[in-house]
């Protein structure tokens, strides 16, 4: 039998629920709900025109195929009918974002002769009133599938206590909603935050740990980015990927640090996040504590995978925010990147698929998939550019499509 604490979450959520409901036309501030508008013909022509597959590292528009055919393939089995985000400016059904993909690929063949049939089959509609875009990336960290030695600090798999409530077969207005908790003395209660595991012991000789690292912020980081790669003992390499979270809300180290003073604004990032930390380990302890998230991960030869069950293309897979971006859209991008070699930042304009979410991942913001390794480290740790994003709607479905 549930306790009343259950019901006492369920009811916090639904009046969660109904402080966030809105509506009301196409708003003219930032301040309000973030909504959709469309370009004239020009402007669609003239971002058209900038759109490059060289710098996502492209040598071909077919280069897009597979990437466009998993976010097909993952819009098909969504309920057709069903409408997949309603925002000012825009309400779309899962059908007629899957029309757009579809007719996207069917171009492909085409695009590299007459570019400007971006901008002739497709509205642009921008994510308005501005989006912020960072980056992550797949880092790789030393670690051992046995304790022993430097390798003291654990990674952990999905414990077997840890459940996972659907709230929508409760009711309409939690539809999309979850409630992660465990069966404890006194009955349903939230799971185990963060310093319960790490600086409490919570999962300690329970049999969940996967592997062990060396750095209890190389734990960190990795939980951050949501997957990445073990380079083990014996030299083989393992994929560690997302397997599910604790349900506490995600706290940003970077606002933090900037709140206490320890790093000024205009220097942050996620380089010097890291510095800060392997410097000051006592206080970096207790600031990790103050996230209580945590992420559980499993093992894997082949990855990584993003939300909707397809490997992430470095520059070309993007977390979005479902609830603002269907996932399997496809989006122009328009922003500015660093240069691997000079280090300056430089124009990037290019489509990306929105693959992946991102518990920081919220309203118009967006986190571009960087890649693997050094270069994708230094690339998404310096991420954070004023952007402006478009939504690619075949024009054939715009009829129905525009509210």
């Amino acid at each position: 039998m549930m306790s009343g604490r259950f019901f006492y979450c369920l009811f916090l959520l639904t009046l969660a629920s109904l402080w966030g409901c809105s509506a009301g036309n196409i708003p003219d501030s930032i301040n309000v709900s973030p909504y959709y508008e469309p370009l004239t013909e020009s402007q669609a022509e003239e971002i058209a025109g900038e759109v490059s597959i060289q710098s996502q590292g492209f040598e071909s528009w077919m280069d897009l195929q597979a990437g466009l055919e998993d976010s097909l393939g993952y819009i098909l089995r969504r309920p057709q009918q069903s409408v997949c985000v309603t925002r000012p400016g825009l309400t779309l059904t899962w059908e007629q974002v899957g029309d757009s993909v579809a007719e996207l690929l069917a171009l492909l063949p085409h695009l590299e002769s007459h570019p400007e049939l971006l901008s002739e089959h497709f509205e642009w509609l921008k994510v308005s009133p501005r989006t912020l875009l960072t980056g992550y990336y797949e880092p790789w960290l030393e670690a051992s599938l046995t304790k022993g030695g430097v390798f003291q600090y654990p990674l952990y798999g999905v414990p077997e206590d840890l459940k996972t409530l659907n709230l929508g077969k409760f009711h309409h207005r939690w539809k999309g909603q979850t409630l992660v908790y465990r069966i404890g003395e006194d009955g349903v209660e939230p799971y185990l935050d963060r310093e319960a595991i790490d600086g409490e012991g919570g999962l300690e000789g329970k049999g969940d740990e996967l592997a062990w690292a060396k750095d209890p912020v190389d734990v960190f980081f990795l939980q951050i980015q949501g997957s990445g790669r073990l380079v083990l003992r014996d030299g083989s390499v393992k994929h560690i990927l997302y397997g599910g979270k604790n349900g506490h809300k995600y706290v940003s180290l970077g606002k933090l640090l900037i709140e206490r003073g320890f790093v000024p604004r205009e220097e942050m990032s996620m380089q010097r996040i890291r510095a800060f930390l392997d410097a000051h380990p006592y206080v970096a302890q207790k600031l990790m504590f103050e996230n209580p998230s945590y992420v559980f991960f499993h093992l894997s030869d082949v990855g990584p995978y993003g939300s909707i069950g397809s490997i992430l293309t470095p520059r070309l897979s993007a977390a979005v925010d479902p609830t603002m971006v269907p996932l399997g859209s496809v989006l122009a991008l328009k922003t500015n990147l660093m240069n691997y070699q000079s280090g300056e930042t430089e124009p990037f304009t290019a489509l990306v698929l929105a693959q992946d979410t991102g518990g920081a991942i919220k309203g118009t913001r967006m986190d571009l998939f960087c890649g693997s390794g050094e270069e994708a480290e230094n690339l998404a740790g310096h991420l954070q550019e004023e952007s402006e994003v478009f939504m690619l709607v075949s024009k054939r479905t715009l009829a129905s499509a525009i509210k």
